[in-house]
């Protein structure tokens, strides 16, 4: 096979980072500052003057404090106005899409180089609202154009309260012990160890948030430091988005690195990838006991480890809640006690919203500058399970060229079920289907929120009050699945349905 074209040819040559836990409050870096920060060490990583050069910015959206001008603001402090800055919008696996577009803008030819950046300050932005102190930033867009849980989810979803994520993401864990024939206490322990993992690997990340390694017991066990949020979830089990982190990737072609004099053992590689969606309001869904998107994109990526995920030296699978990567490690056929990530996840390292994958490709590039020759997986998700997208980096060329086309959307669709039609107005019996439940600061549930089906295989969204202390004692069974428990819909307060299970006896 002939030399790849180093014109065509992406290359990966600066990543940078940075992580601000100031002492003094009004001190701490607003986003635009750390960005800026990211880049300058991406810059200083690669050991040449690439921001001179720079004329593609993919900016990954922040939350924390959006500004009504960030393209133009982070160009003013760069000293450089790119021909192309793109702020783009929300998603958890959107900075693996803009390293993606880059690499393939690079390959095109249309652009000599790039940089996806992103960055949050929500721990300074938290604690100053906290305080009521006014912070020497400029001024924060008083509108941001972004789309929320509201903007996506059925109005049925909101009446129930349920469109944050750490609300939702129960639909699947409590779906997933009855699917891998798991007791819920065995399905929480699995949780805890690779948590406990997550931890241990984030300790070692010189740009964590947290040190704290605790123990997977610690970890799945409520205590006033770390409280029940929603079953079976606490809070050392959820992405902490309370952090200031800010990371930055620079790419150029073969050609430019190395007449700039780039040395080629500092090149990192993209193969490919693979993207996928599912639909966005998570009630339009088949079931909840998988993703067909993260089961095609990630089956997909597969092929550039020979079809056997231990030809990837390093992985890293996205990690908001523990669904998510032990749906991933069973797709990829993982045992469970592999190394889920090389960057330490996003309840330990650190969830710097939408940004915490440009963390994850920085620490996969220095992974695999100091690795024997292999590749690396990189697998991020948005939303409620619902964007999905893989690339797969390497310390060595790739056998052919970045294919142009990376969605796998179509394979995704062809394996989904039929949708059961929703049903919101219902009085009789269902089977349950899968269930959240909620705590409030004190370490009770408030209530908890069903799916459930009918007999003619519609699909209904019910609560169950905190009174119904035999339905949520049968919901909360550490020992017993309750999925596929029988019970009943009727109507309730504030034209929502309610739902009991039915108790043998």
């Amino acid at each position: 096979m002939s030399s790849p074209d180093p014109r065509c040819l992406p290359v990966l040559v600066g990543v940078g980072e940075i992580t601000d836990q100031p002492q003094q409050l009004e001190r701490g870096l607003e986003p635009l500052a750390l960005m800026e920060h990211a880049l300058r060490r991406a810059e200083q990583d690669s050991g040449v003057a690439l921001l001179d050069q720079l004329d593609s910015v993919d900016i990954v959206y922040q939350l924390s404090w959006p500004y009504p001008d960030t393209e133009a603001q982070l160009c003013q402090r760069l000293g450089r106005q790119p021909q192309r800055v793109v702020l783009g919008p929300m998603g958890g696996e959107s900075p693996l899409r803009y390293l993606h577009q880059a690499a393939l803008a690079i390959a095109r030819g249309e652009c000599r180089v790039a940089a996806v950046v992103g960055a949050e300050s929500r721990h300074t932005t938290e604690r100053a609202a906290k305080q009521n102190l006014d912070l020497p930033w400029p001024p924060r867009d008083p509108a941001p154009k972004v789309r929320r849980g509201k903007d996506i989810l059925h109005p049925l979803s909101l009446k129930h309260g349920i469109l944050m994520p750490p609300t939702v993401y129960p639909f699947y864990e409590n779906a997933l012990p009855h699917r891998y024939g798991q007791t819920p206490r065995a399905a929480m322990e699995e949780s805890g160890r690779l948590w406990a993992r997550m931890a241990r690997i984030a300790a070692d990340n010189p740009y964590t948030w947290s040190e704290r390694t605790p123990s997977a017991e610690e970890i799945i066990t409520p205590t006033a430091e770390n409280r029940a949020v929603a079953w079976p979830y606490t809070k050392w089990q959820v992405a902490n988005p309370m952090v200031n982190q800010g990371a930055a990737l620079l790419l150029t072609s073969a050609a430019v690195a190395r007449e700039m004099g780039i040395p080629e053992e500092r090149w990192i590689h993209l193969w490919g990838g693979a993207a996928a969606v599912e639909p966005e309001d998570y009630l339009q869904r088949d079931q909840f006991h998988r993703s067909h998107a993260q089961d095609t994109v990630l089956e997909t990526v597969l092929q550039w480890a020979g079809g056997d995920v231990g030809g990837f030296r390093h992985l890293e699978l996205y990690s908001c809640f523990p669904c998510v990567p032990k749906m991933a490690r069973r797709t990829l056929g993982l045992d469970e006690d592999f190394a889920p990530s090389v960057t330490g996840g996003l309840s330990f390292f650190g969830a710097p919203m939408n940004n915490y994958m440009t963390h994850a490709a920085a620490a996969m590039v220095r992974h695999l500058r100091d690795s024997a020759p292999g590749e690396g997986l990189l697998y991020g998700q948005g939303e409620y399970v619902t964007k999905h997208h893989a690339v797969v980096l390497s310390n060595r060329p790739p056998p052919a060229p970045l294919a142009e086309d990376y969605s796998v959307q179509a394979q995704a669709d062809a394996r989904r079920g039929p949708v059961p039609p929703l049903r919101e107005h219902y009085q009789g019996p269902a089977t349950l289907e899968t269930f959240t439940a909620l705590f409030n600061r004190a370490g009770e549930v408030d209530y908890a929120v069903v799916l459930a089906l009918t007999p003619a295989g519609e699909r209904v969204m019910a609560r169950v009050p905190g009174t119904d202390r035999a339905t949520l004692d049968t919901l909360l069974d550490p020992e017993n699945s309750p999925i596929g428990a029988a019970g009943e819909a009727m109507p309730g307060e504030n034209d929502l349905l309610h739902f009991g299970i039915t108790i043998p006896g």
